[in-house]
């Protein structure tokens, strides 16, 4: 099955097919380096960085740029107020945000220019485009003619005769045209400035995307990502300004993110009701945070909260919990399970063939705009198979014969993961890391003689098991007590007693 994407400008999914056979050129707008980015500003970032590592995964050679605004109006405004130089703000948050982008987990992009690195690049596209008539001067601004441009509106979908000049589009009567935008910034007093042609100014926040994304991939680009309330008049300005100056083509694909929301509206700075990334992730592992993103699709709009945020954090555990399993199991060698009316052969063609299906699934749902939600229900899947397996099933088998398959469902799980950039901790925890009372707990409740701290917590879930099955909810709730007071973790599950420790 040949990949499909959602191409904002044709409103349709189509086969994705790049310019050049087995390689991307992708662009993604990055931040603006006046704050700290917020939760909602990382969705967009870590979007893009699931479908990069996916065509990466698929086969595909990644060129994947992404700017830094490093001059623009509210970078000037954050430094007033600051009393610091624009250069030392815009390099301060710089710096955060890449370190946010490690500590989520985001892969480094292949080139990432800064707009003030750019800037005569930027000064020779307005010279092409006045020269064209696509643009002109007024007492050292530049405009783009947005009329001069026949398509203009066809990304955003708008009727360049119903669009009206307001909160987004800034007002100056000395325009030809309300809509026109900004090419070129007269300098004002105090603002960081460059020369050209028209005295002395900065470029306008559209003209650096066109200008570094040709400098850096060529046209047409493959890909050209953000969030979608970039889509106007952010991306249809660049298109319009690019497609001006080139005559060709500016992107092939646009893709478009959803937003992040609070109670259904934007996060946002300007509406107060946002989060800084670096404080989410001093509270939620990045594979949680990454998780609760992945569970809805990119392209729909995603509700924020503390508690979706815990729900993350389960299923998290959920897909940890069969993975550390086979750990302990491994360690004690031997774990008995009823088969019922199955053998154990019948147990291993099962869980092979899921995890087969778990594989074709993920990649079929993948393929599909890089659905991530349907995507980790595959995952999910093989878990629950797993966890069958484990506790239903033969488990790994009194010498172990059933440790290869298991091994190939765990890999099975991780695999996709992996892709997705979600790190599972699936180590079991060492003998010598569980607190001493285990073992005495486990010789009250369990007639346990041994010295191994795994094997107490397998011997206090059999007998918490037995328990449960007599309807002893006076022992079964105080063994769940006593073992929640030591810091391990008890989850009746319908396969039985689940303990894990060390979370």
């Amino acid at each position: 099955m040949a990949i499909r994407v959602y191409n904002t400008m044709t409103r349709t999914k189509e086969a994705f097919v790049p310019r050049e056979p087995d390689t991307v050129a992708m662009y993604v707008c990055g931040p603006t380096v006046y704050n700290h980015i917020h939760i909602g500003n990382a969705r967009t970032f870590l979007t893009f960085d699931v479908i990069r590592r996916y065509l990466e995964w698929r086969g595909f050679d990644v060129t994947f740029v992404q700017n830094i605004t490093d001059v623009d109006d509210k970078i000037i405004r954050r430094a007033a107020e600051e009393g610091v130089s624009t250069a030392e703000l815009a390099q301060t948050y710089t710096v955060a945000f890449r370190s946010a982008m490690d500590a989520l987990g985001i892969e480094k992009p292949s080139r990432q220019p800064l707009a003030t690195q750019t800037v005569p690049r930027m000064i020779a596209m307005v010279e092409r485009l006045i020269t064209s008539g696509h643009a002109y001067e007024v007492d050292g601004d530049v405009y783009f003619s947005v009329r001069s441009f026949p398509g203009y509106g066809k990304l955003s979908g708008r009727d360049i005769n119903e669009l009206e000049s307001g909160a987004r589009i800034e007002v100056d009567e000395r325009k030809e045209d309300p809509l026109d935008f900004a090419l070129w910034k007269a300098a004002k007093p105090g603002e960081p400035r460059w020369p050209s042609p028209w005295g002395e100014g900065r470029p306008g926040w559209h003209l650096e995307c066109s200008v570094m994304s040709e400098q850096e991939l060529g046209l047409p680009l493959d890909i050209h990502g953000g969030a979608s309330d970039l889509i106007f008049p952010h991306h249809e300005n660049e298109r319009a300004q690019s497609e001006a100056a080139s005559g060709t083509t500016f992107v092939k694909y646009w893709l478009h993110g959803g937003l992040l929301q609070v109670n259904a509206e934007k996060m946002s700075k300007s509406l107060g009701n946002f989060m800084f990334l670096k404080d989410v992730l001093a509270v939620y592992p990045a594979s949680v945070v990454r998780l609760f993103m992945m569970q809805t699709h990119y392209r729909s709009p995603l509700e924020f909260s503390t508690d979706r945020l815990e729900e993350a954090r389960t299923a998290y555990e959920r897909i940890a919990g069969p993975l550390r399993d086979l750990e302990v199991a491994k360690r004690s060698r031997a774990r008995e399970r009823a088969e019922g009316s199955w053998t154990a052969g019948a147990w291993v063609s099962r869980l092979t063939k899921g995890i087969e299906d778990a594989k074709a699934r993920f990649i079929e749902e993948m393929d599909d705009d890089f659905n991530t939600a349907g995507a980790l229900a595959a995952v999910f899947g093989l878990v629950r198979e797993m966890n069958a397996f484990m506790w239903e099933g033969p488990g790994i088998g009194a010498h172990g014969e059933n440790l290869p398959v298991l091994e190939r469902a765990a890999a099975g799980i991780k695999e996709p993961l992996d892709v997705l950039g979600i790190e599972i901790e699936a180590k079991a925890t060492p003998a010598s890391e569980y607190p001493p009372e285990i073992i005495e707990l486990a010789v009250d409740y369990a007639g346990y003689d041994g010295t191994d701290g795994a094997e107490a917590v397998d011997a206090l879930r059999k007998a918490r098991d037995v328990a449960r099955s007599q309807k002893n909810w006076v022992v079964a709730d105080a063994m769940r007590d006593r073992l929640q007071e030591l810091g391990l973790l008890v989850e009746d599950r319908p396969d039985g007693t689940h303990i894990t420790y060390g979370r």
